[in-house]
């Protein structure tokens, strides 16, 4: 058992048998009252997020998240086959857990997952990845950065919004967790 002064951001902790990952907490002491601490929490299995508050002191229980590294092999089905960098054992894990990383995953990535238990909670993508665009409507002639966007098919099959003036077969650079562009990549 911890208390809420060991509440950091990225533990996770047990509420009524779900999991719970803290994305931002804030220590408060008020003028009057006792202190207490504002969580903003991120169910781990179903991605919602609800903001809680405990009292100073109070007992929490946290729930030991091994992470760990792996790379995407292939897709089997609805399921996706992940290999451990470390003892090269097979891991499959199913498409509601990989959930939004599919769009970004090519085979090779490196990614890490995190495990409560045996079971895969969730998988983590590094904050950007490189794809090829392999559809997008021509740019015209004079278009510039800040003139509007397009909509652009990445690699994966993913859409994104691109610049008007980036065309088919230009390598991006693309943030995993908004699935914003963020510029070209000269190899």
């Amino acid at each position: 058992m911890a208390t809420t002064a060991d509440i950091k951001n990225g533990i996770v902790m047990i509420i009524d048998g779900q999991l719970w990952q803290v994305v931002e907490f804030q220590h408060v002491k008020p003028g009057k009252g006792g202190a207490f601490v504002r969580t903003k929490l991120k169910n781990v299995v179903q991605g919602k997020t609800v903001d809680r508050t405990f009292n100073a002191g109070a007992k929490i229980e946290t729930a030991t998240v091994d992470r760990r590294d792996f790379q995407y092999l292939y897709q089997d089905g609805e399921d996706f086959v992940f290999m451990d960098v470390k003892d090269y054992d097979q891991l499959t894990v199913p498409a509601a857990t990989v959930g939004d990383a599919a769009n970004y995953m090519l085979e090779q990535q490196q990614v890490q997952i995190a495990m409560y238990e045996g079971n895969p909670l969730y998988v983590e993508m590094p904050p950007s990845v490189v794809l090829e665009i392999t559809y997008t409507e021509p740019g015209l002639q004079g278009d510039r950065s800040n003139a509007g966007t397009k909509p652009a098919t990445l690699e994966t099959g993913a859409e994104i919004q691109v610049p008007l003036f980036v065309n088919q077969g230009t390598r991006v650079k693309v943030d995993t967790r908004t699935g914003d562009y963020l510029g070209r990549v000269n190899d």
